[in-house]
């Protein structure tokens, strides 16, 4: 209990206990896959794509249907992102703490915050790292951030 922050809820919403396509289901999965690719092009991050397709097209898993997730079918048709998408969300969220602190930098629960995040961005270097899903010798330094976030 002591080193947890707040924002651990459990409640999440449950998949179909089948791991199939559902009937209703009309698309084919390479239609799914090019609406994949053509939405990674656009510049939409693998999450935001699985949320448009459930949300505009009525697909609930997009793994049921064409046997892969979506970041592996972005892997396999060479669009993913070069770093992680939860660890470009942290960056991004730390430029942005950043920005806000030169204009107001006695703000301390600011400051506080963004401590929280910076531990946070290393502590996921680490572990991509390790699993190789990031460059041996990458490397977070806050002053040069603003370059890896558009």
């Amino acid at each position: 209990k002591m080193g947890r922050m707040s924002g651990n809820g459990i409640s999440a919403s449950a998949l179909p206990f089948k791991r199939k396509a559902p009937l209703w289901s009309t698309m084919t999965p390479q239609s799914i896959i090019d609406m994949i690719v053509k939405l990674s092009k656009k510049g939409i991050t693998p999450s935001q794509i699985g949320v448009s397709l459930r949300d505009q097209y009525g697909i609930p898993q997009v793994r049921f249907i064409t046997g892969r997730k979506i970041l592996r079918i972005l892997k396999k048709e060479g669009c993913a992102a070069k770093i992680p998408e939860d660890l470009y969300m942290l960056i991004k969220k730390a430029v942005a703490m950043r920005k806000h602190l030169n204009k107001n930098n006695k703000d301390i629960d600011c400051k506080f915050r963004l401590i929280i995040i910076e531990s946070r961005i290393h502590r996921l270097t680490r572990y991509y790292k390790k699993t190789g899903q990031v460059a041996p010798n990458w490397k977070y330094v806050s002053s040069t951030a603003s370059t890896l976030v558009q």
